[in-house]
């Protein structure tokens, strides 16, 4: 059975390096610096005073509609449609002379995803807004967070602009997904990889 499984994950690594659209993760543009480690990403960026880092983790990044219809409506010569990584990420606005950091959870709502030709209409929304102090690691649950759904859309529209003002906009969030995607790809093939080598091992 071990031979069977490993002969089968030699044959799907090699589908996979043959689809795999990134050799190299791809740059995210405006000067962004970006940091792996294993499933999380940081993508750092500074501008006059402030520093900004946007983090994201690949983890159950996929939408799992897209794996329900690939499965029911697959007939067998046909490419599987690609999986695309839409991560919820978080962006921290740190200025140099305060102690507190300005903290955005995003996300990617999922019917907004691939509608193209609203020119207008944000890829990503933002969920929650909260102050944590700057340098702690563990963020407190007893500071106030502020949730948008109930939120005046012209404080929203704000935000949105705050954001886009230092690089975090529609842009952005599309390079975010391609980047987060390949990120995926590369982890997913490693672990394919991982798991042959487990199986292997007597």
């Amino acid at each position: 059975g071990d031979k069977a499984f490993a002969q089968f994950l030699t044959d799907e690594i090699q589908e996979e390096k043959k689809i795999q659209k990134h050799k190299s993760l791809p740059k995210v543009s405006g000067g962004w610096e970006l940091e792996v480690r294993g499933t999380e990403a940081k993508l750092v960026r500074k501008i006059a005073g402030e520093k900004i880092t946007v983090t994201f983790n690949i983890n159950n990044s996929i939408p799992p509609s897209a794996e329900e219809d690939t499965q029911e409506q697959q007939k067998p010569d046909e490419q599987e449609p690609e999986l695309t990584s839409t991560p919820n990420f978080v962006v921290e606005v740190i200025k140099d002379d305060t102690k507190q950091t300005l903290v955005l959870d995003c996300h990617f709502p999922e019917d907004e995803i691939g509608h193209e030709g609203e020119e207008e209409s944000d890829i990503f929304t933002i969920q929650e807004v909260s102050f944590q102090p700057t340098g702690e690691a563990d963020w407190k649950d007893t500071n106030y967070t502020l949730n948008t759904d109930s939120l005046d859309w012209a404080l929203y529209d704000h935000l949105m602009d705050f954001l886009a003002d230092r690089g975090v906009d529609n842009t952005f969030a599309d390079e975010l997904i391609e980047l987060s995607t390949a990120l995926e790809h590369q982890e997913y093939i490693k672990f394919l990889e991982d798991l042959k080598s487990f199986v292997k091992c007597q």
